[in-house]
């Protein structure tokens, strides 16, 4: 599939039942899948009993990003996932808020040089969401995991050969 119908597919993401449900907009993709631009008006269904960003949908706007960033870079000879996250609420979020992820050419080259030396690699990404006075809301930590294909191929390879596990009574 060419880049172009990528990036189009990708742009659906704003049609996602749980984007859209919670109102979490994809605004900019760059043509290189280096950099997106998130952000999140605040609607009553995205809105806690205390009347700010309910902090579910503030994680929920980091989810994907990276791994989709990740993924188109690294190539389909990779395997991507999202492994962990966590959050740290710094304020109240009110209004509309944004987050930004940025993915350098040295951070590709990184995670290619850790799977070429051990196989896999994990390595944390750190996004800000930030309000309209560009104020923290919240870091959310995610944790990628990075895998070279042939490896996976050679692990499940093994794992048929191996006598299957009994329950000892």
């Amino acid at each position: 599939m060419n880049r172009a119908l990528k990036r189009r597919l990708l742009r659906f993401i704003n049609f996602w039942p749980p984007f859209l449900g919670a109102g979490i907009r994809l605004r900019r993709l760059s043509p290189d899948f280096r950099e997106a631009d998130v952000e999140m008006q605040q609607r009553f269904w995205n809105t806690n009993y205390v009347g700010v960003h309910f902090g579910g949908s503030l994680c929920a706007m980091t989810d994907p990003f990276y791994m989709l960033l990740l993924m188109e870079n690294l190539g389909r000879e990779y395997i991507v996932w999202d492994k962990a996250a966590s959050v740290r609420f710094r304020k109240p979020g009110r209004g509309t808020v944004r987050a930004e992820f940025r993915l350098s050419e040295a951070e590709i080259e990184e995670v290619r040089a850790a799977v070429a030396e051990h196989g896999k690699c994990e390595r944390n990404f750190i996004v800000k969401i930030v309000d309209d006075q560009g104020a923290v809301v919240a870091e959310v930590e995610k944790l990628i995991h990075v895998r070279h294909k042939h490896c996976v191929s050679a692990a499940h390879s093994g794992a048929q050969s191996r006598e299957p596990l009994t329950q000892e009574s």
